[in-house]
């Protein structure tokens, strides 16, 4: 078995477009909605296992939703593939929260700052951080290295769901301790985006980006990214895109139903926009209107 470095840091995997909620922050799926089959899943496992450092759960839609996960995870199970998985936890209850335990899974986002952007601020989301606080213990226990990040987005925010995540974050510390980041986690998310509470739960901090789409300006021809450097996803229809937030495979560049992976990320065109962000040029429309490129610098 070869233990050096995989060609990528992760690929993500898209098991479900499908999510129980819709969140202002993140757009809703144009494509047909449906679930990866275990098939196709097993296909995607097997190429991508020699290739990748560990595969994540998402692009689009939550993978709670999906009602084969156990397979799922027994499979990367069985070809020794570490599992990143990001979640709202809505939908957590106890069988749920077994499968979060399971070994084959490395890392579990639980993306918090959804709830009141769902249920607005006079639902009381006791009962809600509850199930993952009880999930976090079990964690500790059971799992204790497991890493668990809870993300709070758009906390310098003083209004609406910003302020509201400020009240979470004071729930958050109340039962795990910690230094509260405020007010230094806005000013240096771009430094440091994460916190350790206690064992391996983190605080993780960011702020929103705008989706690109092929229907907003273009924002200029220059620019890089890590796309098919440090990872690429896999549509739940099995279409290989470039990066994760390609959401309608507007850069499809072949199909992992019936195409090799290899053969794919050496074609033509993933060879060309490879080359091109080495180069600091932006050959696809779609990159030219990527705001989330900024990041990378210019």
């Amino acid at each position: 078995m070869n233990h050096g470095p995989k060609r990528f840091l992760k690929v993500n995997i898209e098991i479900s477009n499908i999510c129980n909620l819709q969140c202002s922050f993140c757009p809703e799926v144009e494509r047909e909605k449906r679930l990866m089959s275990e098939e196709l899943f097993t296909r995607v496992i097997r190429q991508v296992a020699p290739l990748t450092e560990e595969v994540t759960f998402h692009l689009m839609g939550d993978p709670l939703v999906h009602p084969r996960l156990d397979r799922l995870l027994e499979i990367c199970a069985e070809d020794h593939v570490r599992v990143f998985l990001v979640t709202n936890g809505v939908l957590l209850r106890e069988k749920q929260a077994e499968l979060l335990l399971h070994p084959a899974i490395r890392q579990v986002n639980f993306s918090l700052h959804s709830f009141f952007d769902n249920f607005g601020d006079t639902r009381d989301p006791g009962p809600y951080l509850e199930r993952i606080f009880s999930f976090t213990e079990a964690a500790f226990e059971r799992r204790p290295d497991l890493y668990i990040n809870y993300r709070l987005w758009n906390l310098e925010d003083t209004r609406g769901t910003g302020a509201k995540n400020r009240e979470m974050l004071a729930r958050v510390h109340a039962r795990f301790g910690g230094e509260s980041p405020i007010p230094s986690a806005a000013r240096d998310v771009r430094r440091g985006k994460s916190l350790r509470l206690k064992n391996r739960l983190y605080l993780h901090f960011d702020t929103e980006f705008v989706w690109p789409s092929l229907a907003l300006p273009e924002l200029g021809t220059r620019g890089t990214c890590k796309g098919l450097t440090t990872h690429f996803g896999v549509l739940a229809c099995g279409t290989v895109v470039p990066c994760c937030l390609d959401k309608e495979a507007k850069i499809p560049l072949g199909n992992i139903g019936t195409e090799e992976i290899t053969e794919i990320l050496s074609s033509p065109r993933a060879q060309e926009l490879v080359t091109g962000f080495r180069r600091g040029e932006l050959v696809e429309e779609l990159c030219r209107k990527c705001q989330y490129i900024e990041r990378f610098g210019r």
